[in-house]
């Protein structure tokens, strides 16, 4: 969580994403895309590691108040530009795994783009912080790379390490879905077993989705009492 609070925020976490090739873009926007399958009008939305609100924008076009959290004040003032005009948005500085929020209160809460394990925080209180906060009958969804998506996943973050953005890229120690940098930086993936672990107990309902061939969304139906 370091890395993205202090490193790799506000314009170099936007930059990030300018230099996506063609297929990492097809990836971003097929994620955003099926949130918002699952999103109703009147919704009150929470997403965790919102950085500087990058997907707001596409969400708070059919929805009810969105409210985005991240540990970076750098990313989140950087945010203002982006939600500019929106007043369904709104942003926290928090810890997700310390949510300053009553139970129930979110219909659904998002955390995409494989922020579970860029959080760098114990996954089992990540999701069960997230489940804490929402409605029953709400909706969770973490998401994940597929296995499928390494190739274009390791390219991409070459792209972002020769472009300054990450560190040099240890490639002895990067492979089975982990991504490891010189200065620090890594990043790992959650695979469908590891999903399953990690929800195992939970009160409602889990269903593994995986789309475009490189996301795998885990999506809870919370059936809290």
């Amino acid at each position: 969580m370091f890395y993205y609070a202090e490193k790799l925020s506000a314009e170099r976490l936007k930059r990030v994403y300018e230099i996506a090739p063609p297929r990492m873009r097809q990836y971003l926007e097929a994620e955003i895309e099926y949130v918002m399958t699952k999103i109703r009008p009147s919704d009150i939305i929470l997403e965790l590691g919102t950085g500087y609100g990058r997907i707001l924008p596409y969400l708070a076009r059919i929805t009810g108040t969105i409210m985005g959290i991240d540990s970076s004040l750098s990313s989140l003032r950087f945010g203002s530009q982006t939600v500019s005009g929106l007043f369904n948005c709104q942003f926290a500085c928090m810890d997700a795994v310390k949510l300053a929020f009553q139970d129930d209160v979110f219909d659904m809460v998002v955390c995409i783009q494989n922020g579970i394990s860029a959080f760098h925080v114990d996954q089992k209180e990540l999701i069960a912080e997230a489940v804490r906060v929402t409605k029953a009958g709400g909706t969770v969804l973490f998401s994940s790379y597929s296995e499928k998506f390494w190739p274009e996943r390791l390219e991409w973050f070459r792209m972002q390490s020769e472009a300054g953005l990450l560190g040099e890229i240890d490639y002895e120690k990067t492979k089975d879905g982990v991504i490891v940098c010189k200065d620090g930086f890594s990043a790992s993936t959650v695979s469908e077993s590891r999903f399953r672990q990690l929800t195992a107990g939970l009160d409602g309902r889990v269903s593994l989705i995986e789309i475009d061939e490189s996301s795998l969304f885990c999506e809870i139906i919370a059936a809290k009492k």
